[in-house]
């Protein structure tokens, strides 16, 4: 959005400090890998799960799919998801002597992004031209499940043999409540737009989970489904890789440790009281990253969504004031009546053109805007979603205010919300 690339990161502005999320919460797990840090753990991880994984069904000549999805090349950098996609390609061929293993690539509207991430990772070349990129929008195939007709993406399912390489991102709380989470993106990234469409339009009740849950237990899909392998992630990093034949085992041993690792920093966020922010990743508005976490969690707060026994329809998260906006991707803005300040005026031209609702301002620069929004609010609590993990990046002022809110959130977690969040699930 503005159509360049930003002369200054919101991190380098004066006043913001960096916290550590296992300073604010000291019990979260040692990762396995960082931003920085080679890949090769994450490799030698994927391989690990594979261990446990029976591949005879997979002959040498038969046709097999492995199924990715673009959003997991957005978490930390992307290269742990990389790592995991090609590992599972040469463990594959190695076990099996299958040398025609296709990547099948999943972008969540157009192929733009899609094209960008194979060409910078070279996914054509590692799987040698053997690369099919697909949306919503593609031919589809009729899928019967229990719960009537639904239709997948024909070229996702157009192989003898699919897996299914994934990721834990929790993302969109306030959609999937972290009630079948591993299951969604058999709507999300593997089905046609009016299925897909079933999914969100049920959002944000729980009902919406049967959707994912009713394909991936569909015949035509058991047919074909090998296993899955997931990328596996905290607030501190890449945490390792999981995989299984049984994608409802996989999602119990997923929930609980996403409910034990997340839930504390999604609190945290529920227990902000105003803030300013500062959009500064390279993804859309709701899906960029501040320690670990995405923005949804924040804008559409402070309810407690990882709470199944209340209704989560939430308007939008009053605490946040006012957004100012340094670079993303273009999209909508779902949040009513809340202030976008612009650091460039091409960006404010972009969001004034949407035609969408609420209040745009602009300024020449991120310095300038930052002031816009400190004047308008009245607050100068900013945190930055840039695409960080292991750490927040904030104004000193946020700092101070989640470094104070983290011990008693650690003791409401602990004591109240995971025995209550495990027994909804029945994972307790």
């Amino acid at each position: 959005m503005g159509y360049r690339y930003p002369s200054m990161r919101a991190a380098q502005l004066p006043g913001m400090v960096s916290v550590a999320v296992r300073d604010l919460f000291p019990d979260l797990p040692v990762p396995l890998m960082v931003l920085g840090d080679s890949a090769e753990k994450v490799r030698e991880a994927t391989v690990s799960a594979l261990e446990s994984v029976d591949l005879s069904r997979i002959g040498a000549n038969d046709s097999v799919n492995i199924l990715c999805s673009e959003h997991g090349f957005a978490m930390m950098g992307g290269d742990a998801y990389v790592a995991t996609v090609c590992a599972v390609k040469d463990e594959v061929e190695r076990r099996t002597g299958n040398r025609k293993l296709r990547l099948a690539f999943s972008s969540a509207t157009s192929k733009f992004e899609g094209k960008e991430i194979i060409e910078h990772y070279k996914l054509d070349e590692y799987f040698e031209g053997r690369v099919v990129q697909f949306g919503p929008y593609e031919k589809g195939v009729e899928i019967e499940t229990e719960i009537g007709l639904l239709y997948g993406i024909g070229l996702a399912y157009k192989a003898q043999h699919i897996i299914y390489v994934h990721y834990d991102d929790p993302r969109e709380t306030h959609f999937h409540r972290l009630n079948g989470r591993a299951l969604k993106a058999f709507t999300m990234s593997y089905a046609r737009i009016e299925t897909r469409g079933i999914f969100h339009n049920n959002f944000p009740t729980s009902s919406a989970n049967i959707v994912p849950r009713a394909l991936y237990e569909s015949p035509f899909i058991q047919e074909k489904f090998v296993c899955a392998v997931m990328l596996r992630s905290s607030p501190s990093g890449i945490m390792g890789v999981d995989a299984d034949r049984d994608l409802i085992a996989l999602d119990k041993r997923m929930t609980r440790e996403l409910l034990r690792d997340f839930g504390k920093m999604i609190h945290l966020f529920e227990s902000i009281d105003s803030c300013i922010a500062v959009m500064d990743g390279h993804r859309w508005l709701h899906y960029q990253h501040a320690g670990g976490l995405t923005s949804c969690n924040l804008f559409f707060g402070p309810d407690d969504h990882l709470d199944l026994e209340i209704d989560t329809k939430s308007p939008g998260n009053p605490a946040v004031k006012a957004v100012v906006l340094n670079y993303a991707w273009k999209s909508a803005f779902t949040l009513k009546n809340t202030p976008f300040i612009a650091a460039d005026p091409r960006i404010a031209n972009s969001l004034r053109k949407q035609g969408l609702h609420y209040e745009v301002h602009s300024a020449d620069s991120l310095e300038q805007a930052m002031e816009q929004a400190h004047d308008l609010t009245g607050t100068r609590k900013a945190i930055i979603f840039d695409g960080s993990y292991g750490a927040i990046n904030c104004s000193r002022e946020m700092a101070e205010a989640l470094l104070h809110d983290a011990p008693q959130v650690t003791k409401t977690v602990d004591e109240v919300l995971m025995p209550k969040w495990l027994k909804q699930r029945r994972l307790a």
